[in-house]
């Protein structure tokens, strides 16, 4: 079955009273498809350019560029119980939360669904509408230019299919999801997914991510957090992307070897599209600052590269989760990443990533083997 076969009807919605009365007969107890298409080229954030729903065989097309969101799903998405089924959904998220800042009140993402049916780890949508629902889905538009206006009809039929299926695809993972027991675990990861995207400020802890600075003094790695923190917060502000202010190697540079001059740090910055003098004024009496005890205490050690002990650790670990990981018919990635092993062994700390349900399947598996 080709996706031309299954093209249904989907008003094109530019005006706030359509949107509105389209929205109207969805109740508490509904479950509605949501997709987006968005732009992400010169910006921090996800420019949306389009919207799509589907409820009770229904489907629509909202033109955001022309409708004003601000409080328009609120009532309906947010408020109520309704079930917002959609596919691997972080950057949609991401894309809606100025209108949707918590996200949907109950996220159904059909990916993890997907995972914890057996179905493996990060499947695509079109392979998951071909194997449940038996269409073929047309990839012609994955990178089109989504803000242009006029859409073509071509656009409009593409991005229609992208909800469509989503319904019947929702009906068969739920009932998978439940004969395996599984749903409370799918509800706990899909609340997750949500939580990560309503960050308001991103990382807490974003130095983790440099393995590089992992041999650092605390105080260093303290600096690097906090001049991290002032490139998210910076970047958010003005809505550029992160490296535009500054580049994973230059935070890395100037945290590492402090400029003595802002003449130094402008040298050493050159070339950085978005850092104008006010944000290098700013970023060099940052990294003058002395760093406090307050924020060194504030600040997660760096995981290095496990060596040793801890690298058997983690071996073993690994062995432990591929094995439990085939007797409950998981993908070992959804049950464990490698990056929550080594935090564990390398800190002793039971990771957040790993609480929930993943925290009565593991922690005594896994505190077994700690150096």
């Amino acid at each position: 079955m080709t996706s031309s076969e299954l093209a249904p009807d989907a008003p094109w919605i530019d005006r706030r009273e359509a949107l509105d009365a389209w929205i109207a007969p969805i109740g508490p107890a509904a479950v509605v498809g949501l997709d987006t298409e968005f732009m992400r080229r010169n910006t921090f954030y996800p420019q949306l350019a389009l919207l799509q729903l589907a409820h009770d065989g229904r489907y629509a097309l909202i033109d955001p560029l022309a409708v004003p969101l601000a409080d328009a799903l609120a009532p309906t998405f947010a408020a109520q119980p309704v079930v917002t089924v959609m596919h691997s959904a972080g950057e949609d998220l991401e894309a809606m939360s100025p209108f949707l800042p918590d996200g949907p009140h109950t996220l159904f993402d059909t990916q993890i669904a997907a995972a914890f049916v057996g179905m493996g780890l990060g499947i695509s949508y079109r392979a998951l509408v071909a194997e449940l629902v038996g269409a073929e889905l047309d990839k012609g538009e994955t990178r089109s230019d989504w803000l242009q206006r006029p859409l073509t009809e071509s656009q409009k039929l593409y991005a229609t299919l992208d909800v469509v299926h989503l319904h019947p695809v929702h009906a068969i993972l739920a009932e998978r999801l439940t004969e395996r027991g599984r749903a409370g675990w799918h509800a706990e990861d899909c609340a997750r997914m949500k939580r990560r995207a309503s960050q308001r400020e991103g990382d807490p802890q974003p130095q983790r991510g440099f393995k590089a600075a992992s041999e650092w003094p605390a105080e260093k790695q303290a600096l690097l957090r906090r001049v991290l923190r002032w490139r998210e917060t910076t970047a958010r502000e003005l809505d550029k992307p992160r490296s535009w202010l500054l580049e994973d190697v230059q935070a890395l540079d100037l945290a590492g070897n402090i400029p003595g001059t802002q003449a130094n740090l402008d040298e050493r910055t050159r070339g950085t599209r978005a850092l104008r003098s006010a944000q290098r004024q700013e970023l060099f009496e940052l990294l003058q600052r002395p760093v406090e005890n307050d924020e060194v205490a504030a600040t997660a050690p760096v995981v290095g590269h496990p060596m040793g002990e801890a690298k058997r650790a983690i071996n073993e670990m690994r062995s432990a989760i591929d094995t439990l990981a085939t007797q409950l018919d998981l993908p070992p990635g959804l049950l464990c990443a490698r990056r929550s092993m080594e935090e564990f062994v390398m800190t002793g700390a039971w990771p957040e990533a790993l609480e929930g349900w993943r925290r009565e399947v593991l922690f005594e598996r896994l505190s077994a083997f700690l150096p």
